[in-house]
């Protein structure tokens, strides 16, 4: 049986340690990494071609409930009267929607310029907390849809334990996310672990200071389980889990992590929206990395992550669209932008030096971060990293007359039409000519699991 071969492509420019390269030449091994070119006859990418984007941070069911939670409610609405709402959303998914709707997600994902996603997985149980009779059945759904869509997938189940700081137990709606023992949780990783493979990395999630004991915490991460691969914990998101975490722990919640783990560049700290300045130069020594989801956080009105402070302290950060209230890694880099001009009454805020370029930096940021939060070899277009990679639309009027240094501020700030043309994921081609190999088969089927969802 012969193997296939070693496929050799050019490109007109290639995104490459953070510029353009002319006439740069790649290698797709028949395993979908990437070698050193050698001489031969080579078939063209494009004008311009990029590393797809890492989605650091997904939970993919709620996706099938974007724009379902934009009515007023009898009071102030805040992050803690949505999560109500998705609570409820989330009671009626089995195994079966799961995989539909994410399967969905994920081809958005792709079509969008991603080509990684971490799943911050939580629906592990049956709606009232009993388990599913194959304990993985809801992990194993979200592995069927990224190999259904071909997306990279970092699966990170999560440990869900109290509901609150003072230790409180679950409430009834949180009962199918929770494990009553450390060792519970560390057998579903073990399980897990199984099915790892080139495009699937299983790593661990915390899902915040508030659901996971300190003891809990310390036996978790002493633990083979938490030794290798990437670490994630939702983390200084409301202001209100500040507030509890000082009146209990005493200390904020980033301070009080970094007093009490070894965080490194394994970590990801999702969102970490309220850092003291303290905080923000701690975080970016650790060598961690700042989960920031622009979109969802303006969505639930969580607040600003300090990137100018965070960015100067030589922080590491990486974007996810979380609550999937939009599916696009410009618009995710675009409104963290924004938002500090915003909150600054300034421009230019994430290039930090003069003649930098917002675009450049911004998309080179969030390929190292999220690459380091997803454990996998990404985020380059190097020899021994995955065969992910973008091909823009060289006929866009966007990008007519645009010369290399203004491309990445085109792609980001020139408007909303899509740019990307073709997708290649793990040296598959999954997008060409804006369609997915398989959306529409895909897409019927989230059609109708979505149409039952909603008649309840």
């Amino acid at each position: 049986m012969t193997s296939t071969p070693t496929r050799l492509f050019d490109a007109g420019h290639l995104w490459r340690d953070g510029a353009w390269h002319a006439d740069a030449r790649i290698a797709v091994a028949a395993d979908g990494q990437l070698q050193e070119p050698r001489p031969g006859t080579c078939e063209r990418l494009g004008a311009r071609v990029l590393p797809g984007m890492p989605n650091l941070h997904s939970h993919a069911f709620q996706r099938a409930m974007a724009g379902l939670a934009e009515r007023r409610g009898p009071s102030d609405d805040s992050f803690w009267t949505w999560r109500e709402a998705m609570y409820a959303f989330a009671a009626a998914l089995d195994p079966e929607s799961l995989q539909a709707i994410a399967a969905q997600l994920y081809v958005e994902m792709l079509k969008a310029g991603y080509t990684q996603v971490c799943e911050f997985h939580y629906l592990h149980h049956q709606s009232d907390g009993t388990p599913y009779a194959q304990r993985e059945a809801m992990s194993l759904a979200l592995i069927a849809a990224a190999q259904e869509a071909g997306i990279a997938l970092t699966l990170l189940p999560v440990l869900y334990m109290t509901g609150g700081f003072d230790g409180r137990a679950l409430a009834p709606r949180q009962r199918r996310f929770g494990h009553a023992e450390v060792s519970d949780y560390v057998r579903l990783l073990e399980s897990l672990g199984a099915h790892q493979g080139p495009g699937l990395r299983v790593g661990i999630a915390l899902h915040s200071l508030r659901a996971v004991p300190e003891t809990a915490m310390r036996t978790l991460l002493a633990t083979g389980a938490a030794q290798t691969g990437p670490i994630h914990i939702h983390i200084a998101e409301q202001l209100g889990e500040v507030q509890d975490c000082l009146n209990l722990r005493g200390a904020r919640p980033v301070e009080w992590l970094l007093d009490h783990a070894d965080v490194d560049a394994r970590w990801c700290l999702v969102h970490a929206t309220h850092l003291s300045g303290h905080e923000a130069s701690r975080l970016a020594r650790s060598g961690g990395v700042a989960g920031l989801c622009p979109t969802t956080e303006a969505n639930l009105g969580d607040g600003l992550f300090p990137l100018a402070d965070y960015l100067d302290a030589g922080g590491r950060w990486g974007i996810g669209s979380d609550s999937h209230i939009s599916v696009s890694p410009v618009e995710e880099l675009r409104w963290l932008e924004y938002g500090q001009r915003l909150a600054t009454q300034h421009r230019n805020i994430a290039a930090r030096r003069e003649g930098d370029s917002v675009g450049q930096t911004l998309w080179q940021g969030g390929l190292a971060g999220g690459a380091a939060a997803s454990g996998l070899p990404l985020g380059e277009l190097a020899p021994d990293h995955r065969a992910d990679l973008l091909v823009l639309d060289e006929d866009a009027p966007l990008l007519a007359a645009r010369e290399a240094a203004a491309v990445m501020d085109s792609l980001l700030f020139a408007g909303n039409t899509p740019l990307v043309r073709h997708v290649m994921c793990g040296g598959r081609w999954v997008v060409r000519d804006f369609h997915h190999h398989d959306e529409a088969r895909i897409a019927a089927r989230y059609r109708r699991v979505v149409e039952r969802l909603a008649r309840g």
